[in-house]
């Protein structure tokens, strides 16, 4: 699957993958900042922003499917090795990556997710809420958050979601995500990394201080996976740490892919 990218930046490359619902623009300002050092390629990933989506006859976001379409784009850009750097669902499809093709990666970053699958559901609610969305008659963007809001009181959330919200040719609102293949895939989505051998590199995971998605009883399955592990908390902090705390989170990244200088 031929996947969007916004490429700045020179030297080493370096791949950033956004998380669920998202798209290179969410990781933005880490990118930028990132870029001051390396070739930093924003990639939108199957079903979201401006790649590719599938036909709902067709729909697969298994994580394994979604590494080959990052090796793909390595193949098609004629890079040989890259850092790859994932929040969320992109932090799992970075660690798929790593764990199925250790060759191609030079190191890995991790923003607040483990290699682990969560039983919880955290998003019912936002699939409920999009799709209570009629695009057909939506005439202003600002009458699709009132929708929203009756299934998400957190503005900054809906915010984001209605990023995907777009004017199409004819004039009517489309999404820019594929909001049945993404509720399809949903469970894929939930799942954890598996692999008959660890991923011999280093990886950084930098977790949001206040947020739970990765837990003191992730250590063993990350250790398994991951021995060369290293981790550290932004205070301060939830999921979206990258957002919440930028010029914290890219220090801690720059230092971390230039390892001659991190410790």
């Amino acid at each position: 699957m031929k996947l969007y990218s916004r490429t700045q930046g020179q030297g080493v490359n370096l791949l950033s993958v956004h998380g669920l619902f998202g798209s290179q623009e969410n990781l933005g300002a880490i990118n930028r900042r990132l870029a001051e050092s390396y070739c930093v390629h924003g990639v939108d990933v199957r079903n979201h922003g401006h790649s590719p989506h599938q036909a709902d006859t067709q729909p697969t976001m298994h994580y394994s499917d979604m590494a080959a379409d990052l090796v793909e784009y390595l193949d098609e850009q004629g890079i040989e090795q890259a850092h790859l750097l994932g929040h969320s669902m992109g932090g799992k499809i970075v660690m798929e990556t790593a764990l199925r093709y250790p060759d191609r990666i030079i190191s890995v970053a991790v923003l607040d997710i483990a290699p682990v699958t969560y039983t919880v559901r955290r998003h019912d609610d936002v699939f409920a809420g999009l799709k209570a969305i009629n695009l057909n008659t939506l005439e202003k963007r600002s009458d699709a958050d009132v929708v929203l809001a009756n299934y998400i009181s957190e503005a900054a959330i809906r915010q984001f979601l209605l990023k995907n919200l777009f004017r199409k040719a004819d004039g009517a609102f489309g999404w820019r995500m594929n909001l049945e293949t993404i509720e399809q895939s949903y469970e894929a989505i939930l799942s954890g990394q598996q692999a008959s051998k660890p991923f011999p590199g280093e990886i950084l995971f930098l977790k949001g201080s206040e947020s739970d998605y990765i837990l003191p009883e992730h250590r063993s399955e990350v250790l398994k996976l991951f021995p060369g592990a290293s981790l550290r908390s932004i205070h301060g902090t939830g999921h979206w740490l990258h957002a919440e705390k930028p010029d914290l989170v890219a220090n801690a990244l720059i230092r971390f892919f230039n390892r001659d200088s991190y410790g």
